[in-house]
């Protein structure tokens, strides 16, 4: 799919991410927003699935360990054709397949239950030695908040995932630097990333979270890397296309309003995302 095409869709995944938080009058914009143009490359390019068939053994798997920016997910999962988007005003609502967290278990398309920070890596890992162990060919993709790395769970997992040699896993960092309570900086310094990340065997990539040419060939170079999981440290923008969101802490947490919703969509619909 070309570049201009899939920058169309992240677009409508960002706008989708806006109408349905405004809906539910709850949830997680910041993170959502930020990793729209990843989760674009993945669904629309790079992942081995099938829309008809969202269990098929053989498909590639994604966990969304950052399971609050679940409304990302959702939209791309309904762009993609998983369900009809009409359920993405049923966010958060009562008897919805679309809770506030990812639900393995009433979401077509969703991979693993996720929600409580720093378990998703190990999740992956699991599928991924499975998949070695069954001598299957799939891949799995994981996406984790900068924020989320002070979890120890995800440095035991990672010491993990490279002792068992796991080259059919990729950990995304949604590295945006902000988290509920402010900067990662003031709350808990969690960088140099990449160092940590090669420190304990990962082979390491460092790229523009929006650059949706730079996330194809990221994805690309980590299929060729053997014997090595790797880590994808994707810069990103919290709140990514609506500016009065962008690098704000506060908009971790905090649907828009009526109002802020018809800024918001104007800015998306009308210019460069």
């Amino acid at each position: 799919m070309n570049t201009e095409k899939l920058k169309d869709i992240a677009k409508a995944i960002r706008i989708d991410i806006v109408e349905m938080l405004t809906e539910a009058k709850s949830g997680h914009p910041g993170g959502s927003l930020s990793i729209a143009d990843i989760l674009t490359v993945l669904y629309f390019e790079e992942m081995n699935i099938k829309v008809e068939e969202p269990k098929w053994e053989d498909r590639d798997r994604f966990v969304l360990s950052k399971g609050h920016a679940a409304p990302g997910l959702y939209a791309a999962l309904a762009e993609r054709g998983y369900f009809k988007k009409e359920e993405l005003k049923s966010l958060r609502k009562l008897g919805s397949i679309l809770q506030g967290h990812p639900d393995m278990k009433k979401t077509p398309g969703v991979d693993m239950s996720t929600g409580s920070l720093g378990q998703g890596l190990s999740a992956a890992n699991g599928m991924a030695l499975a998949g070695k162990l069954d001598k299957k060919d799939y891949r799995v993709y994981t996406i984790i908040g900068d924020g989320e790395l002070q979890e120890g769970q995800v440095w035991e997992a990672a010491m993990s995932t490279a002792h068992y040699n796991l080259d059919n896993l990729v950990a995304v960092v949604d590295f945006n630097g902000l988290q509920i309570d402010g900067s990662n900086e003031e709350v808990m310094n969690v960088s140099p990333v990449d160092k940590k990340f090669e420190a304990f065997g990962w082979n390491v990539l460092v790229i523009d979270g929006h650059n949706l040419e730079e996330i194809k060939t990221a994805l690309v170079k980590a299929k060729e890397v053997k014997e090595k999981p790797t880590a994808i440290i994707a810069k990103t923008v919290k709140g990514k296309g609506v500016s009065f969101m962008e690098n704000q802490a506060s908009w971790h947490g905090t649907a828009p309003n009526e109002e802020q919703k018809v800024q918001a969509l104007s800015e998306l619909k009308g210019g460069e995302k």
